[in-house]
């Protein structure tokens, strides 16, 4: 149905939005301006936020309307925590049942990442985009062999949510961080068939950006939760 198929293009462009910063975390999104910016219908936009609500990436305030979902240090600890037991799984069971087909995967989609590396440090470059879209081909390889379909849907909607927190930690990093040679030690050790290796590399590259944006001076904003909440007010 067009209406579905605008609907999807409108929030598969929200959520690219949202995930690259260009709509701000807390900031409010205003249904008329992005239906002018992505060329949508207000209905398409209202239920495009109502599907990134359902994702976590958008919030819907009583009386306010919808707004990014701000970052805090807690949700970021927690998201990584559960992204590190996800992802290392998922690679676990990859390097079990993978076969010479996910090898050829893993091969060629880092050899291609390696090609453009850099591009991520430079936001104007024209090769960004791409980076960023094999960045995320080359963790998806990794994971591709894993049998569990719900495994790799969790796994997808983390790395989603992971993803815009790491786009903000490029400008941050001062250490000199090697990117590539951490990509390198995860798929050596995956090839290799060494679980614990790939598993262990993979957990020091993930906490790696979340260390990175915790020492930044990126504005996080943490609530504590209500009293009779029984979770998280992040």
């Amino acid at each position: 149905m067009p209406h579905k198929s605008l609907t999807a293009r409108t929030c598969d462009l929200l959520r690219e939005a949202i995930v690259r910063a260009r709509y701000a975390p807390g900031q409010k999104l205003r249904i008329d301006q992005i239906g002018r910016e992505l060329s949508a219908s207000s209905g398409a936009v209202r239920e495009a936020l109502s599907r990134l609500t359902a994702e976590g990436l958008v919030i819907a305030e009583p009386q306010k309307g919808f707004v990014v979902s701000p970052i805090s240090r807690r949700d970021l600890q927690e998201l990584t925590e559960v992204r590190i037991a996800v992802e290392c799984r998922c690679l676990a069971e990859s390097i079990a049942q993978g076969d010479v087909d996910w090898e050829a995967r893993v091969v060629a989609v880092r050899h291609r990442l390696a090609a453009i590396k850099g591009s991520a440090r430079r936001p104007d470059a024209p090769e960004v985009r791409r980076w960023h879209a094999t960045h995320l081909e080359f963790h998806d390889a990794l994971a591709s062999a894993c049998p569990n379909r719900w495994w790799g849907r969790l796994r997808s909607q983390l790395f989603t949510q992971s993803e815009r927190y790491r786009r903000l930690s490029g400008p941050f990093d001062e250490t000199g961080r090697d990117v590539e040679a951490e990509h390198n030690a995860i798929a050596d050790a995956a090839l290799a068939r060494d679980v614990e290796a790939a598993t262990a590399a993979l957990t020091v590259h993930l906490s790696r950006t979340t260390e990175i944006l915790l020492n930044s001076r990126i504005l996080f904003v943490d609530v504590p939760p209500a009293p009779d909440s029984g979770g998280a007010a992040d």
